[in-house]
């Protein structure tokens, strides 16, 4: 690192670099390998047909909702960019149709996570408990 003090002094090579001359360097001992995990094996368990199933199950509602909203999330915003008109109709009192659509997403986000949560319960929950029993198990 350049001497700020001295901006005009000799700055050594070895302290711009950082780097020790090899007189000082101490010879590096080897580190010790890790003990063997006596977990369960995650590869095989995660090439599995029980966990492919679990993955194929979970995004087929994830995918399709994620699409579902971003499109209804993009409408909202395109909407309020380019429809002022529509969006400032007032439908009743101040309460106009960018006020209600707003509200939408708020009520959307809501009623896809509760509908995320019964998906799971029903469908997600079982495949994963009986993937927990069959590794804790020794079977993966």
């Amino acid at each position: 690192m350049p001497d700020v003090a001295r901006p005009y002094a000799a700055s050594n090579a070895l302290e711009d670099t950082g780097q020790m001359p090899a007189l000082f360097a101490r010879e590096r001992q080897p580190a010790p390998s890790p003990p063997r995990s006596t977990g369960p094996d995650f590869d095989r368990i995660q090439h599995g047909k029980e966990f492919v199933s679990l993955r194929k199950t979970f995004r087929r509602f994830v995918f399709p909702m994620s699409l579902l909203f971003f499109t209804w999330y993009m409408t909202f915003v395109l909407l309020a960019a380019y429809a002022h008109d529509f969006m400032s109709r007032k439908v009743w009192g101040e309460v106009n149709v960018g006020i209600l659509l707003g509200l939408g997403q708020f009520a959307s986000t809501i009623l896809i996570t509760i509908a995320y949560l019964k998906f799971a319960n029903k469908r997600l929950d079982p495949k994963v408990e009986q993937l927990r029993a069959s590794v804790e198990a020794g079977e993966r």
